[in-house]
């Protein structure tokens, strides 16, 4: 992979799952009849027995997967990520992180990106949910460099990991030296007007978004901040821009309420007060479209930061 290649997440995904399969025999997948989809499938034509197709019964499979952890296994569930959040959020719950096992959750097609699916398929909310259970570690990658890197770091991590993956080809941001790191944030530009920190695909809107403010001469600094970590969050990072900012503009493929921008929220109130802009998507479900036309409409794009940027940066 190198820099600019445009490579879906979600087939970074089942690839890696390839590559640690072949290193770590105890590695499973569980599938939700969604393989082809979210590229778990990649896994089951190369380990067809220890692929578990569990079919449109995405609680029992979270329970199967949970019993799997209980005998010493690594399973990877794999669905799309409204199923995985909202329709098993019981069994992830009480059955997965209430006894804290050792399982992996790949919640596919987040955000805007779902095919044209539309609102019953468009998941705003899955990083709220899954922040909120005691236990769950939540990654939300970048590119397809970050997503193979989030996948080893969940099998070398003990306990529920929430892995959020996107449908959509992005550009690669990183080198294949890149190097993921639970509860670490990835500094990509230094400024003193304006810290945007943003989170999984927003990362490369977002780098675009400093990049034409650089190339307009509008003198606005940005210290942009990925995170790609949601839990545990780098609260020292988020601390260090609202004491040497004070001017925070928060960018996610999910809702405002509960996910990054609530997260960034909590942590400067806590520890560093500092005005807050978060672009996301707000207090509403979303629609079918094309995937641009659908972020435009809403607000969350490269044009969307470039405005808050320039709007905090004159406070």
């Amino acid at each position: 992979m190198k820099i600019g290649d445009m490579i879906a997440p979600r087939k970074a995904f089942g690839e890696a799952l390839v590559e640690l399969g072949n290193i770590n025999t105890d590695v499973l997948v569980l599938d939700a009849d969604v393989g082809t989809s979210t590229q778990s499938s990649i896994f089951r034509d190369a380990f067809p027995d220890r692929f578990y197709q569990v079919g449109i019964a995405e609680q029992n499979m979270v329970g199967i997967a949970a019993g799997l952890a209980a005998m010493g296994f690594i399973p990877f569930v794999s669905t799309f990520a409204v199923f995985a959040a909202r329709r098993a959020a019981d069994q992830v719950a009480i059955s997965v992180a209430y006894p804290n096992l050792n399982v992996k959750i790949n919640g596919s097609y987040g955000g805007v990106p779902t095919g044209k699916a539309g609102a019953t398929h468009q998941a705003f909310e899955d990083i709220a949910i899954m922040r909120a259970i005691p236990n769950m570690k939540v990654f939300v990658p970048a590119d397809a460099v970050e997503t193979r890197a989030v996948v080893f770091a969940a099998a070398e991590i003990e306990g529920p990991v929430y892995i959020r993956t996107v449908r959509c080809e992005v550009p690669v941001i990183f080198d294949e030296g890149h190097k993921f790191e639970a509860g670490r944030s990835v500094q990509l530009s230094e400024g003193r007007d304006v810290a945007i920190i943003s989170t999984g695909m927003m990362t490369y809107k977002a780098l675009d978004a400093v990049r034409v403010l650089k190339e307009k001469e509008e003198g606005i600094s940005i210290r942009l901040i990925h995170m790609p970590s949601i839990k545990p969050i780098d609260e020292d990072a988020i601390a260090a821009a609202g004491r040497e900012i004070g001017k925070i503009v928060t960018v996610e493929n999910h809702s405002i309420i509960g996910g990054l921008g609530g997260a960034v929220a909590e942590v400067l109130a806590e520890r560093s007060p500092a005005r807050v802009k978060r672009i996301g998507f707000r207090d509403h479900f979303g629609e079918s479209g094309d995937d641009e036309k659908v972020f435009s409409k809403y607000g969350v794009n490269t044009e969307h930061i470039i405005a808050a940027a320039r709007e905090m940066a004159a406070l």
